[in-house]
């Protein structure tokens, strides 16, 4: 079940949500519980016996955390017992396969494939269930004595299979004691509604045309001005699919009185690859970097350690989005910019044009997005190729600019921080009715799409 679903918006949401406030406060960490194991049950019946393990498993550790407060040695253990349970079952249900490709390739070996299917969301909900025992034993947060109120944490199903990941800590009190406004259920439909735009309306309108030129590409190659064409029309997609998802994941949290971090800030606006990742998945960035690359040294013991630990975290990154070369690739790509950038090339990018420091930043992503699309690293650098070679145009090419230019004006629009701009200058009248005219629209345009087009894929449940 997706959010942008008739299913799921017409039945699912509205009966979740009457039950949810109907109920008094003190069961409402319940209902949340058993509600969010019921969405994640209609797709994987199976393995939402491995997210409750999860559970149990992280409660446990938090609980052990506190028996032993005045044992460092056995803190350590209990975190390290936690940390292998969680990257074991990730490990193993996700990279598994690659692991034994990688093996029979370098020995010539034929173990076969176990073609485990992947449990959706397992990539989010075990970076966040390693958080809460991380800064349980930082003593950063207070242990849960409640598994009911720690399951309604790690099920949540707003952002259980998409993210954006949520650290315990962001939810900690809110977790244990909320309240429920009707202007916050409002705002919470209105960020919903501005995700549900970017996904039915923009992701998957660019979509189809990013579809047709890959599969033209993998039977031959193509004119120069179709790969650029399918390339940004896939970052179109990709970030309008995945930013929307969390908007309306970020919505759904206000709906039930949570406010979930932010996860996208404009990311095209970006005027260097730093300024990119403060932006893209801001918290993918914000967990690798306060459990990965500062518990490593960050930038404290000199120069050799820190170009370590910045290829070690992007090295990671890479890896936690795919288990292929091609992921790896992306992630080391961005290592090399991120050190380029860190060691001399940002301060003089800092004295250039606005025009120059966009440009560049938007041709290194737009490149970076041939190893995320592509199937293999092959083809990856195939894709990478055919944008700088062959023929400059042909007729399939100067068709799909004709047919998707208005759209990618719009996309362009879309990019802007268009609403910002509305709320800064608008009254507080007019933007209040901007906002139930959005809304209505929206809905209604969003629904029309949803019945007549069978294209709604979501890029993200990949991972």
């Amino acid at each position: 079940m997706v959010f942008s679903s008739l299913l799921f918006m017409s039945l699912y949401l509205p009966i979740s949500l009457l039950i949810y406030y109907i109920v008094p406060q003190k069961y409402r960490n319940l209902v949340l519980f058993l509600i969010s194991l019921f969405f994640y049950a209609w797709g994987e019946p199976i393995y939402v016996v491995l997210l409750l393990f999860s559970t149990v498993v992280d409660f446990s550790h938090g609980l052990l955390l506190e028996k032993y407060d005045s044992n460092g040695k056995m803190r350590k253990l209990i975190l390290i017992s936690s940390c292998v349970i969680n990257l074991g079952l990730l490990g193993f249900f996700k990279y598994s396969d690659f692991l034994i490709m990688n093996v029979n390739a370098l020995l010539g070996t034929t173990i076969p494939y176990l073609k485990l299917a992947l449990p959706i969301g397992i990539s989010f909900y075990t970076f966040q269930t390693m958080s809460y025992t991380i800064d349980v034993f930082r003593r950063q947060c207070d242990v849960q004595h409640n598994i009911i109120n720690f399951g309604a944490y790690v099920s949540m199903f707003p952002q259980l299979i998409a993210g954006p990941i949520v650290r315990y800590v962001d939810v900690e009190r809110e977790l244990n004691t909320r309240k429920i406004s009707i202007d916050e259920i409002a705002e919470g439909i209105y960020i919903f509604t501005i995700g549900l735009g970017k996904k039915i309306l923009l992701a998957n309108a660019i979509g189809s045309l990013w579809d047709t030129v890959y599969s033209s590409m993998l039977v031959g190659q193509v004119s120069i001005l179709s790969a650029w064409l399918g390339i940004l029309a896939f970052a179109m997609q990709l970030y309008f699919d995945f930013s929307g998802y969390s908007d309306m994941a970020i919505g759904l949290g206000h709906m039930f009185g949570f406010k979930f971090p932010e996860n996208f800030n404009h990311p095209y606006l970006s005027l260097s690859i730093t300024d990119f990742w403060r932006r893209w998945h801001i918290s993918l960035g914000t967990w690798f970097k306060e459990y990965v690359y500062i518990p490593l040294g960050g930038n404290r013991k000199g120069k050799a350690m820190w170009l370590r630990n910045v290829f070690i975290v992007w090295f990671l990154t890479g890896l936690w989005h795919g288990a292929a070369w091609n992921f790896i690739g992306w992630g080391l790509y961005f290592g090399v910019l991120l050190s380029i950038e860190k060691v001399f090339l940002l301060k003089y990018l800092k004295q250039m044009p606005v025009v120059v420091q966009w440009g560049y930043t938007f041709l290194a992503v737009i490149i970076s997005w041939c190893f995320f699309a592509t199937a293999n690293i092959t083809e990856s650098f195939a894709y990478i190729s055919n944008l700088f070679s062959g023929p400059l145009v042909d007729t399939a090419g100067l068709y799909q600019l004709s047919n998707y230019g208005v759209l990618f004006a719009i996309l362009v629009i879309a990019n802007l921080p268009v609403i910002a701009y509305l709320e800064k200058h608008l009254s507080e009248k007019a933007y209040a009715v901007f906002k139930i005219v959005y809304i209505i629209v929206v809905l209604v345009i969003s629904s029309a799409y949803i019945v007549t087009s069978g294209y709604n894929p979501f890029l993200y449940f990949r991972f």
